[in-house]
């Protein structure tokens, strides 16, 4: 380990959902019927659609973690590409059927499936085997502190969505944002899966407004591996807001603007894959 580099240390997120329910259920009580039907950075779902897909996202976890409910797969799960196309119908449906609600109902049932999550993932062991692994970590196995991170990253920024979506400020503190970044900048050795460079070769990701610290992906030996903190001349670095940085992570892209706003300092090829790492399944 280099002087300036710290290691990426497991992290507690469960105590994060009652809080960041509660800004949900408060966000969603004061929309009103055309805030639900205000198109979103999520492709072509609106924010009702977003709602829908949280309540989805709730009724899915509860029925496989505390009820031990398991549907039969329909088909095999192995490539990327298959996990991808499993999770998108497993979504797609699960919107549609939430279209059938109305915006009350669906709050008041995030309300009561956000409260049973929240019960789940703080009873699991951290470091007790998950029943997914996450994928665009690059893991074939995980642990249950990093698949509930994963499930934070995916509330968290769902509701992101939401509040661009009507113009409502970000939850971007950094007891909010800290736990987020830490999660999916695992993703940026995948990313770099396929790049060629030194050893030592560092490409850094630093996050302002509000401070939230930098991350660091690494050449070592014939891998990429990321740490905190950033060296003070790294190969390539990649400077964003942290309400933008979670727009490039999350695939929300096509934000107006988002490219014009990130600062690349040094290797602007090497930083391309850095500005192409997503923390979701595409």
């Amino acid at each position: 380990m280099t002087a300036w580099a710290r290691e990426l240390a497991p992290i507690d997120t469960a105590p994060l959902f009652r809080p960041l329910l509660g800004e949900l259920v408060g966000l969603l009580r004061a929309l009103n019927s055309a805030d639900w039907e205000r198109p979103t950075v999520a492709g072509a779902w609106q924010v009702r659609d977003l709602a829908a897909h949280l309540l989805d996202g709730d009724l899915r976890k509860i029925a496989v973690y505390r009820d031990q409910h398991r549907r039969p797969l329909d088909g095999p799960l192995n490539s990327d590409r298959d996990v991808a196309r499993f999770v998108n119908g497993l979504n797609q449906t699960g919107v549609s059927f939430g279209a059938r609600l109305s915006p009350r109902l669906l709050t008041e049932l995030l309300e009561i499936t956000g409260g049973w999550v929240a019960d789940v993932v703080e009873k699991l062991p951290l470091d007790g085997p998950s029943i997914f692994a996450v994928s665009w970590a690059g893991e074939t196995e995980s642990l249950n502190w990093m698949d509930t991170g994963r499930e934070y990253t995916e509330r968290w920024h769902h509701q992101a969505q939401i509040r661009d979506a009507i113009g409502e400020s970000r939850l971007l503190g950094l007891q909010w944002v800290e736990p987020l970044l830490d999660i999916s900048v695992r993703a940026l050795p995948v990313a770099y899966g396929s790049a060629t460079a030194e050893e030592g070769t560092a490409v850094s990701l630093e996050v302002h407004s509000p401070g939230a610290g930098a991350w660091t992906v690494i050449r070592d030996g014939s891998a990429w591996r990321v740490v905190r903190d950033r060296p003070p001349s790294p190969t390539a670095l990649v400077r964003v807001a942290a309400d933008d940085a979670w727009r490039l992570l999350f695939n929300a892209v096509k934000s107006p603007g988002l490219m014009e706003r990130v600062e690349v300092v040094g290797d602007a090829d090497l930083a391309q894959p850095l500005l192409r790492a997503r923390a979701v399944i595409l």
